[in-house]
């Protein structure tokens, strides 16, 4: 696949999960919760989790937010859902690395996340999809 055509796969993946977030709304009796906010661009993200032992066993987001801190939510939620916090904390490693650095990216192994590699040509907006994982991690201290 050329870089045309996965920067074109990239946007559609952003696109959709904008569009149709996955676990979007309030979660019910949350167990930790946080709210994230991103004053240089309004940004604003609710985090929701139910921890049950070592296992993410709900997680839901609210989001005032552009596209890609949407869809940055929405491919969190999905991929962190029914996960163990050690897992979890192994993906939010794996973002950080396909965020910031030339890292290659496997549209099998990342799934959705792969798509994340896209925001690195545009450094401004790298906090915008970053803003949901660091919310994800202050509600585990909430």
């Amino acid at each position: 696949m050329g870089d045309s055509d996965l920067t074109d796969l990239y946007q559609s993946i952003i696109l959709d999960h904008n569009k149709q977030p996955r676990f979007y709304g309030r979660l019910e009796e949350p167990t930790h919760s946080a709210e994230g906010y991103n004053p240089l661009c309004g940004d604003k993200v609710q985090i929701s989790l139910k921890i049950e032992g070592q296992r993410i066993a709900g997680i839901q987001f609210e989001a005032a937010a552009c596209a890609i801190c949407k869809a940055s939510a929405s491919m969190m939620t999905q991929t962190l859902s029914e996960k163990t916090l050690l897992e979890a904390e192994n993906i939010n490693r794996n973002v950080h690395q396909i965020l910031t650095t030339d890292s290659a990216v496997d549209l099998v192994q990342d799934g959705d996340l792969a798509a994340l590699a896209g925001v690195r040509k545009f450094p401004a907006r790298i906090k915008c999809a970053t803003l949901p994982w660091h919310t994800f991690k202050d509600a585990l201290k909430s």
